[in-house]
């Protein structure tokens, strides 16, 4: 015997995010980035949202981020843009290059590129320490 006429869900779901809230100057970046990368961008309408009637680009309308599609598929297209918004890691400056770089940890200084040759340099610089301190 079912009783799955009855049945009513109540697992809870999760809480909506909080709407963020994007600076002029941001939101011209994500117009721009809309314009160019995005699918389901065309002339000013959203393709995703059309179901016979054309419905203006919400992403391009609101001050927030509103479309998961941008948030999900276009936004990580410019790296240092996503990171600002998204509140992930900051990018940070190379010590040696200046390039930035994602930060793997809060102590990170430099680029992948640099790490390994400051790495090897500052073990060279150790083991010289310790063999001049053994002889002396």
């Amino acid at each position: 015997m079912t009783l799955k006429k009855n049945y009513v869900d109540l697992t809870p779901r999760a809480a909506p995010r909080p709407v963020k809230r994007i600076s002029d100057k941001r939101r011209r970046q994500i117009n721009r980035l809309v314009k160019a990368e995005c699918c389901n961008y065309q002339q000013g309408n959203c393709l995703l949202l059309d179901d016979g009637e054309p419905v203006s680009c919400p992403q391009l309308i609101s001050g927030s981020l509103s479309c998961r599609w941008f948030r999900d598929a276009v936004l990580p297209i410019d790296k240092e843009l996503h990171a600002e918004i998204m509140g992930q890691t900051a990018l940070k400056k190379c010590s040696v290059c200046g390039q930035p770089f994602r930060a793997v940890s809060n102590r990170a200084k430099y680029c992948e590129r640099c790490r390994k040759s400051e790495r090897r340099k500052q073990y060279r610089e150790s083991k010289q320490k310790t063999r001049t301190d053994v002889h002396n």
